[in-house]
């Protein structure tokens, strides 16, 4: 094993808040190691697949400046290397794939690239040292304080040990909680637990949003590229998920229910070309390459992103043991594979007919053989105690009557804005979509009850089941990590502990102002305009 390795900071989780935790902590001119249990950095944004899900405001405002140039950047990307139609290389807010989910729809590797471009300045100054494939296997606490993490390199089975003055989970599902023992909670909390009035009256720890495993695919409608017949394909495609209310019949179908209201709702699916209503067309839904935008000849066709109800896994969690984890990994790959099979071989044809031979999968873009993503999408974790909780009645539009922001917070760290968005759970709870407010992340939902140097740097933030249905979008996670690094620095040069960062956080708050991280919202709002999926609507650049 060697030696331990030595740092200020040790962020667990190479995902959106990792990757923003680490530039916050670098810029501070601190030490830190990133670790990341997959081989690309990103998450959500690169080895997860998923297009960002944003506010309509996100051109103007309502998120940090470093997150800002993370975007300009993807954009500048395009325009230096790709060869875009003369309008589109000028068009100031360009969407490549002109996916109507988001105004910025991107391929994985090229916002890879990005966050590696921004990065590596101190990768080179020796500030910052990536470990990919690694996950966390254990730690060595001392009287509420980390000490030291025990990291597993997947690809040579080498054990490091790390110590560090910081820790900050930034992992998908928490990994570090259960292992430095602290206080946390997973799944659906009852309402003595939270006072929401939308929680059931028994907790349920494992009721769990359904994961997805995203695949992607362009098409070919001159060629062939059915996928070898899956092996649990007659299982998935007449798979009913067990859900209340109920589903309309089986998951592979062009239809479902719309997660707002609960009524039925068909969709289409026409890789010649859709209309990109909101809501409907499947193709543009989550679009990562739009062809129309490029030179003509030089894309053969767009390229899709599969991150549909019909790929959402219910069957169960990830929180159980390695046995079963690698269950339910390998089933909800199967689960993804058969929709691309029925997409090939069932799925029926606007004009008649049955499935679309030429879509053809492009792991290329998310780099597998496979066109699956690299890891799956997650969309909870296990969330940490802490010294503040964020709950529905402090966002919910609906417990907010009149209101245009949520509750005020006079420790902010920053803000963010999306719906309360939950997609069905592995409880058998249906979608939850309700309106929320723009609101702010408070610095005490970074900072566990406990132990003295962790912070929640991503999903692990202090929210409920509820509330992380509109905190676990990408510019909020970004914003928690970014916030959770410039603390620890910041603490780090004080010789402080948060919670005393927290007791008087103006100084700090300053610090992050200056540092372009936005802490409240414009005074005048019109909600209208910062509804998700409102500006999204694709803008065909020829």
């Amino acid at each position: 094993m060697g030696g331990p390795l030595s740092t200020d900071v040790l962020i667990v989780g190479g995902g959106a808040g990792g990757c923003a935790a680490a530039l916050a902590v670098c810029e501070a001119g601190r030490r830190v190691i990133l670790s990341e249990e997959s081989p690309w950095i990103g998450g959500q944004f690169t080895s997860q697949g998923v297009p960002a899900d944003e506010h309509g405001w996100i051109e103007q405002f309502g998120c940090t400046a470093r997150y800002r140039r993370f975007r300009n950047s993807i954009r500048e990307y395009y325009r230096s290397h790709y060869p875009l139609t003369h309008f589109a290389r000028l068009h100031p807010y360009l969407n490549p794939g002109n996916g109507w989910v988001s105004p910025l729809c991107a391929e994985p590797r090229c916002v890879l690239a990005v966050l590696e471009s921004m990065l590596e300045p101190y990768e080179v100054a020796g500030h910052l040292r990536i470990l990919r494939h690694h996950s966390i296997a254990s730690l060595d606490i001392d009287n509420d304080r980390i000490r030291a993490a025990l990291l597993y390199d997947s690809e040579t089975g080498v054990r490091r040990e790390i110590e560090a003055r910081f820790f900050l989970d930034a992992s998908e599902l928490g990994d570090v909680l259960p292992l430095a023992g602290v206080e946390h909670v997973s799944g659906v909390e009852s309402q003595a637990m939270t006072g929401e009035p939308g929680a059931p009256l028994q907790p349920e720890p494992r009721s769990m949003q359904a994961f997805t495993w995203c695949f992607a695919v362009d098409y070919l409608s001159d060629e062939d590229h059915t996928i070898e017949r899956p092996r649990d394909y007659d299982f998935w495609r007449d798979y009913r998920p067990r859900l209340s209310p109920p589903w309309p019949g089986p998951l592979f179908q062009l239809a479902g229910l719309n997660p707002r209201t609960l009524a039925p709702v068909s969709y289409t699916f026409n890789p010649h070309g859709e209309s990109g209503l909101a809501f409907s067309g499947l193709w543009t839904y989550r679009r990562l390459l739009d062809r129309m935008q490029f030179a003509p000849g030089s894309v053969a066709s767009d390229i899709c992103l599969v991150n549909w109800p019909m790929n959402d896994y219910m069957e169960g969690d990830l929180l159980g043991s390695a046995v079963e984890c690698a269950n339910h990994l390998h089933r909800a790959q199967q689960q993804s594979l058969s929709l691309l099979y029925w997409l090939q071989t069932e799925a029926p044809r606007p004009k008649g007919g049955y499935g679309w031979r030429g879509l053809r999968p492009r792991g290329d873009v998310l780099g597998t053989a496979t066109g699956l993503a690299l890891r799956p999408y997650m969309r909870e974790s296990r969330r940490i105690r802490a010294i503040r909780t964020v709950t529905e009645v402090d966002v919910s539009a609906v417990h907010r009557p009149g209101a245009t922001r949520a509750i005020h917070c006079r420790d902010s760290v920053g803000v963010g804005y999306y719906r309360i968005d939950l997609h069905p759970c592995t409880g058998g709870h249906n979608y939850i979509d309700v309106p929320a407010l723009p609101f702010q992340i408070p610095l005490g939902s970074l900072i566990p009850v406990r132990i003295e140097n962790l912070l929640a740097a991503g999903k692990t933030v202090g929210v409920t089941h509820i509330t992380n249905g509109c905190f676990r979008v990408h510019p909020v996670e970004w914003n928690i990590g970014e916030a959770a690094g410039a603390l620890a620095a910041y603490c780090l040069h004080r010789r402080m502990v948060p919670r005393s960062v927290l007791a008087a956080p103006g100084d700090f708050q300053d610090m992050l102002f200056r540092q372009g991280v936005q802490l409240a919202w414009p005074a005048e709002l019109n909600l209208d305009d910062g509804e998700p999926h409102v500006h999204a609507r694709p803008t065909r650049l020829l």
